[in-house]
């Protein structure tokens, strides 16, 4: 009998692994989008809304709605993406929601996993192409890649990727290039300290300060 009970908890056991398993088996960041999934059931956003995605500069932004009132935006930034995990994921959270506009932050992550300038740009004409294809009346806005303390190395690769996604984008009607990286440096041309949280990467409310001001004037209305 003691033999058979230890049988039926190893098989049951074994059974709820291989489901856990099962459950956060996929791509990167799969939990994150089941989430956003399971929220859109609950309260589907409004159609012509502003989406905010990315990577996790706006996944922090918990209350980005608040600096911007007379706008609904719609913040599905996750986790540390690459600007291939938000075009792997462009059908579940950029075009069901039928944005009036598209604000995306990515790259950062990218050049820190050894992306050059080229290949930053070479994705985001990708994703620009999937959005501008099936949402041809949306309109897109880049924000730049910002400058922080703990890349500071990155930086110069940073600038160049900036203004290779401003030059494209500065062919295209219904775009906009957000610049946040100059607004960001000291007078010594390194990242203002005060700006960031206590991993040097991530913003405080005096770093999203800044970007209201650089973004609010790109926004469209409602």
């Amino acid at each position: 009998m003691l033999r058979f009970l230890r049988l039926l908890f190893i098989f049951i056991f074994s059974g709820s692994v291989l489901t856990s398993c099962s459950q956060n088996s996929g791509k990167p960041f799969q939990k994150e989008i089941n989430e956003f999934k399971e929220q859109d059931k609950k309260s589907f956003p409004p159609k012509n809304a502003i989406l905010f995605v990315g990577s996790s500069s706006f996944t922090k932004w918990k209350d980005v709605q608040s600096y911007f009132p007379g706008y609904t935006i719609i913040n599905r930034g996750f986790g540390g993406s690459v600007l291939e995990d938000v075009i792997g994921y462009v059908n579940d959270i950029i075009i069901p929601y039928y944005p009036k506009q598209v604000v995306i932050y990515c790259g950062d992550n990218d050049l820190a996993a050894g992306a050059k300038a080229p290949d930053v740009l070479q994705r985001f004409m990708e994703l620009f192409t999937i959005i501008r294809n099936k949402l041809p009346g949306a309109g897109i806005l880049f924000v730049s890649i910002k400058p922080s303390p703990s890349r500071v190395k990155l930086m110069p690769v940073a600038e160049e990727a900036n203004s290779m996604v401003r030059q494209f984008l500065s062919t295209y009607p219904q775009t906009g290039y957000v610049d946040v990286y100059h607004p960001m440096l000291a007078a010594d041309g390194r990242p203002k300290p005060e700006i960031f949280l206590e991993d040097s990467l991530h913003m405080n409310a005096l770093g999203y300060k800044i970007w209201k001001a650089s973004i609010t004037p790109y926004l469209l209305r409602q």
